[in-house]
């Protein structure tokens, strides 16, 4: 009796245990469905860079770049990867929470700017990254 129960339970055991395929997940795309919250905002991950002299904020994404409202919310990521930065025009990755709007401002170069509503992460730069965004005239 005890060799069937013994038996019952290793089968019960073995046949319990699934064999499982891990998939990739990638957390930035899942990250971003999270914060989907029908509220007009979307999430973005990007190269964020502030020019102090001109005024002026980029944030560079792999397909697009937008100018960014100079606002509060622009001077708080700002001041979060600053202590980040090797010179004025190192880009920091940074993901965030913004609201794309059509340019209005002649001043702004960009059809679409970004406003960030809220600050999701800021990471350190790649140190082996060699492009550079510079703003010009």
């Amino acid at each position: 009796m005890k060799k069937i129960n013994l038996i019952l339970i290793i089968s019960l055991v073995l046949f319990a245990c699934k064999n499982e395929t891990k998939t990739e997940v990638n957390l930035e795309e899942n990250r971003a469905k999270s914060y989907d919250q029908n509220d007009g905002l979307i999430a973005i991950k990007g190269d964020f860079v502030y020019d102090k002299k001109q005024n002026a904020a980029v944030l560079q994404t792999e397909t697009e770049i937008y100018g960014v409202v100079i606002d509060d919310n622009m001077h708080l990521l700002n001041e979060k990867v600053t202590p980040l930065k090797i010179d004025e025009f190192t880009s920091i990755p940074v993901t965030v929470r913004v609201k794309r709007i059509e340019n209005t401002n002649p001043d702004i170069l960009w059809e679409q700017v970004l406003e960030i509503k809220e600050i999701l992460k800021v990471e350190a730069p790649n140190p082996n990254k060699e492009d550079v965004i510079k703003l010009g005239n």
